[in-house]
């Protein structure tokens, strides 16, 4: 497993290393800006269909070899937890959400995780959660949740958690 992550690594370096030469070499050349843009929009298809490729395979030979959870826990792993750690404080944060509300914002998080593990680093790997929290908050305030509020409400019941914590010592 630990070879197969190495591969993986390795592997979609090559891939995004690839897709930033070909870009390059379009944005070299004396192309008016729609023939560059669709050259571009070409290369990044191509890059992504690549790696869609490369994660199936790369989720296919982990499932040989680790249990579903064990899966999971490998894919946290590769986007520092942020799926987990996310939604455990979209439920915190919001208390009353509907089992509904709670299944789309876990749907995607976790569409999110998959992009994520692709993703050439960590600013861009957390850039594909911030788009989908985007997204995420946008769905809540359609609901009728004040986000903004929500956040600070929440912000004062952990301060006064820490403190309850704190003072039980």
């Amino acid at each position: 497993v630990v070879n197969q992550l190495a591969d993986q690594y390795v592997a979609l370096n090559a891939i995004h290393e690839e897709a930033k030469t070909a870009t390059g070499a379009i944005k070299s050349q004396a192309l008016g800006k729609e023939e560059a843009d669709l050259a571009t929009k070409k290369e990044e298809d191509k890059k992504m269909s690549r790696l869609l490729q490369l994660h199936a395979t790369f989720i296919a030979h982990l499932k040989k070899d680790l249990t579903e959870e064990q899966v999971e826990k490998v894919k946290d792993g590769m986007t520092y937890r942020v799926f987990p750690i996310t939604l455990a404080a979209y439920q915190d944060m919001l208390p009353r959400l509907t089992a509904e509300q709670k299944d789309q914002i876990y749907i995607w998080l976790k569409e999110a995780r998959e992009l994520a593990m692709d993703a050439e680093s960590s600013d861009k790997k957390h850039a594909v959660f911030g788009k989908y929290k985007g997204k995420i908050n946008n769905y809540l305030s359609a609901a009728g949740y004040d986000m903004k509020k929500e956040g600070e409400e929440w912000q004062k019941r952990i301060k006064e958690r820490e403190k309850k914590e704190s003072g039980s010592r």
